[in-house]
């Protein structure tokens, strides 16, 4: 599925621009198939890599086609024909059906999504970047029946505070501090130990854990639990636009590098104009390289005290290399002042403080 999966992001990619930045005509991937009979797990993103280099850009492959009118309604077994219309690719769906009065088939997992929400439904209820203030004033986890120090599912907490019976929470920790470049305090990482429902109201209030992520201790601060169906099952890709630069601020599991499917924090939110769906690609900044008096390049690592100075100011001496393309990913998660993402393609690692640019596969190495 591993193949299949690449080959489908392509076809999502048939819009990539062939003049400039901003282009948006679909160009065909060299030795893409005619026809493609939709499988039992695939996605809109992945069927879309069969044709496309770019899986972010498959809305115009389908949504622009008359035939088309709901490309989520396709199920297993439909038959994707691609033809052009007024001399762009599209895909002409003819759906499966037998040769009986049941008709077309629906299975039983539906229609196929735009993007698998299983790859990141790990993620969805985790982690959350409120404010450390407001996270303070939260309801406090005094401990619980069991005199263990630490608690799991099954276990009842106690709870300050009077809570409404029935309701479900969410268990968190504080975690870590964001802050951007400029010093700004952008929240506080808030990790989900557990899950529970209150069982018994009062000044201290019973809560049974109905799930466990990690043990729950007496200090942490319980919040009202995030709704899946908040969330929503269908992410459309589309490129991001952001009036400021945007960057990596921190991984989802703070770890040094990340690849393919793994979590970033990125450092701009609703306030920012970000939104679920927008997908980035991902640079590491170019390195300077700095010309010396005998008109030698000088390596970042071989420079001497006066070479890094050159480097760090506007110079003619100082020469910015290319930026170096990372990847891809698509934000599914918004906050005030930042956001998550996944990590959809990747060529090279990924690295707290990469850039983030609006895609084009014309500014990359795919």
């Amino acid at each position: 599925m591993d193949t299949l999966m690449k080959r489908l992001i392509l076809l999502a990619s048939l819009i990539v621009g062939c003049t400039s930045v901003f282009a948006d005509t679909l160009t065909l991937k060299s030795g893409h198939p005619d026809s493609y009979v939709v499988e039992k797990g695939d996605t809109l993103w992945d069927i879309s890599a069969f044709f496309l280099k770019d899986p972010w850009r498959w809305p115009k492959l389908w949504g622009a086609n008359p035939q088309v009118a709901n490309p989520h309604l396709i199920y297993p077994g439909d038959k994707l024909t691609l033809v052009f219309i007024d001399g762009e690719p599209r895909l002409v769906v003819k759906p499966h059906v037998r040769k009986s009065p049941q008709g077309r088939i629906s299975p039983k997992d539906g229609a196929i999504p735009a993007i698998d929400l299983s790859l990141i439904q790990p993620y969805l209820l985790q982690n959350r970047v409120v404010e450390a203030d407001w996270f303070e004033l939260q309801p406090k986890v005094m401990g619980g029946e069991s005199p263990s120090k630490f608690h799991v599912v099954s276990d009842i907490i106690y709870v300050q505070g009077e809570l409404t019976v029935g309701d479900k929470l969410g268990v968190y920790l504080d975690g870590r501090t964001f802050k951007n470049t400029d010093g700004e305090n952008l929240g506080l990482e808030v990790i989900l130990s557990a899950s529970g429902r209150v069982v018994e109201s009062g000044s201290i209030s019973k809560v049974e854990l109905l799930s466990s992520l990690q043990e729950t201790a007496a200090g942490y601060r319980v919040l009202p639990i995030e709704d899946d169906s908040l969330m929503s099952a269908y992410f459309m890709p589309r490129a991001a636009e952001l009036k400021e630069p945007a960057t990596v601020l921190a991984s989802g599991k703070d770890i040094r590098e990340m690849g393919k499917l793994d979590v970033v924090y990125l450092d701009r939110g609703a306030t920012d104009g970000l939104e679920t769906g927008h997908v980035f690609s991902i640079f590491k900044n170019g390195e300077v390289v700095v010309i010396d008096g005998d008109g030698v390049p000088v390596q970042p690592h071989d420079r001497n005290r006066y070479e890094k100075m050159l480097a760090n100011i506007s110079s003619d001496s100082a020469v910015k290399m290319p930026d170096l393309y990372r990847g891809k990913l698509m934000v599914f998660k918004v906050f005030d002042k930042t956001s998550m993402g996944i990590i959809l393609v990747n060529e090279r690692p990924v690295r707290v403080a990469d850039k983030l640019a609006i895609p084009d596969s014309l500014i990359s190495s795919e």
